[in-house]
């Protein structure tokens, strides 16, 4: 069955400040976002009617908004009043959320200050991003591309244009098989996933590269702070490519990916153990537990139960 394609769709998009029809959210073919990458975005789910750490996400797209050298017009709280709108506008109580902020078409060159910034918002059902792989394990092929240093990219925004090598990346590794690729950073170190954060497991410790070239993901963020709640050590760290070998288990976390086991990367394979599975579990009765938080939210050690 063929996909829907997203310019072609029912439903309403929220853009510059009013909602629209689906198929009449456009942009001009000139547009400075396109041609020269100044946009930036955010990816979010809504669980039971809640987006989960919605105020986080929104406050990081501002914040990459400005490093990209723009400001959004719009406050934190009319970004998430209108991502509010938009969800039920839609019907959507069970949705990924996506803000983007781009340059528009006044000016068509390197150099586009007096652009204007516009703000769109489109919602719809998307399940894991893996979909049924992700209970057996994925299957990560290793990345030519390289994550570039903090030096040469703006590697702490969430920015469109750091993604076009996580494209090519991605469709090197489905070309051959694979289900997505692991990338090394600049000096050669373990970094990320095309478009999700990387954990290792072993002795009962938990390993992730430091984030000090890559984007420190909010759900990277949420998962450390459940394995500390359950006095798990996490060691955030250099970690080389010699080292995937050693891993017991592995899995990725992300917005998109929630929290997904990992199989294989390269020829290193890993066991999709219990506690990368428990985990997966306390991760989807954590979001679905703070989406319920106006009922009663139970506390945090109440529902992390990964398995040792």
């Amino acid at each position: 069955m063929a996909a829907i394609p997203f310019d072609d769709r029912d439903g309403y998009i929220w853009q510059d400040g009013e909602l629209v029809a689906w198929r009449d959210a456009k942009v001009h073919v000139l547009t400075h976002g396109l041609h020269y990458a100044s946009s930036v975005f955010e990816g979010e789910r809504c669980y039971s009617g809640e987006i989960f750490k919605s105020r986080e996400h929104t406050e990081r797209l501002h914040n990459s908004a400005r490093i990209m050298g723009f400001e959004i017009p719009y406050t934190v709280d009319e970004i998430e009043a209108a991502k509010r709108a938009t969800l039920d506008a839609n019907g959507l109580t069970d949705a990924y959320v996506r803000p983007v902020a781009w340059r528009g078409s006044e000016m068509m060159a390197v150099s586009a200050q007096a652009n204007r910034i516009h703000l769109a918002i489109a919602t719809w059902e998307w399940p894991n991003l893996f979909g049924e792989a992700s209970v057996a394990g994925v299957r990560l092929d290793m990345a030519d591309w390289k994550r570039p240093s903090p030096e040469s990219a703006p590697c702490n925004a969430k920015a469109a244009g750091l993604y076009m090598i996580c494209t090519l990346s991605k469709h090197a590794a489905e070309a051959k098989g694979y289900t997505d690729a692991l990338m090394l950073d600049y000096r050669g170190r373990v970094a990320e996933a095309t478009g999700a954060n990387v954990f290792f497991y072993k002795d009962g410790v938990v390993h992730t590269p430091d984030p000090d070239c890559f984007l420190d993901g909010i759900t990277r963020r949420t998962v450390i702070a459940m394995l500390k709640d359950r006095q798990i050590p996490v060691q955030e760290r250099a970690i080389m490519p010699d080292e995937l070998s050693g891993f017991e288990q592995c899995f990725l976390c992300g917005t998109a990916a929630e929290v997904t086991p990992v199989a294989e990367i390269g020829p290193h394979t890993y066991e999709v153990g219990d506690f990368v599975k428990g985990l997966a579990q306390d991760y989807n009765d954590l979001v679905n537990c703070e989406s319920r938080r106006q009922t009663g939210p139970r506390k945090r050690s109440d529902i992390l139960t990964v398995a040792e």
